[in-house]
């Protein structure tokens, strides 16, 4: 399934770090970055998480929360979160129904074998729950930055 600018962000809800439950009823009102990683602890995720990480306070700035999601259990999160100092929650979606929802659960290929996994993906949801931004494909190099300036740009639009 593709995303859809403008289409309502498909509903989840799905633990948390902190013992939190994370839905995207309870997110509106706010804008969101939902930033969709392969795994905790690998070296292109902690780039990006770090990278989230040190731009946290502008994204708060810019009144938009950021929410990390990937199949990892929350065990593996609070690691992950502790070891690099992440403050801001990650989600575990060990059933995949939402990284499936949100067309992120994928067929890949690496040294011509198949499986299936999660595609670096980042979407910019606005206050309404409505998609206001898709990234496919995601390069961690730059990419919080640009996040960013798209959820201040959103602000002013």
């Amino acid at each position: 399934m593709s995303l859809t600018i403008g289409s309502n962000a498909p509903a989840f809800s799905l633990p948390a770090t902190d013992g939190r439950q994370i839905s995207l009823e309870s997110l509106k009102g706010r804008k969101v970055v939902l930033y969709f990683y392969p795994k905790d602890d690998t070296s292109g995720c902690t780039l990006e998480a770090r990278a989230f990480q040190a731009l946290k306070a502008e994204f708060a700035d810019a009144d938009t929360e950021i929410v990390g999601v990937s199949p990892d259990s929350l065990k593996s999160h609070d690691r992950f979160r502790a070891k690099y100092g992440l403050a801001f929650p990650l989600a575990s979606d060990e059933a995949k129904a939402m990284l499936e929802a949100y067309g992120v659960w994928v067929e890949k290929s690496m040294y011509g074998r198949k499986y299936m996994g999660v595609e670096r993906t980042t979407v910019l949801i606005d206050r309404d729950g409505r998609i206001a931004r898709v990234w496919n494909k995601v390069k961690v190099a730059g990419h919080a930055e640009e996040v960013l300036e798209a959820a201040r740009a959103l602000e002013r639009s």
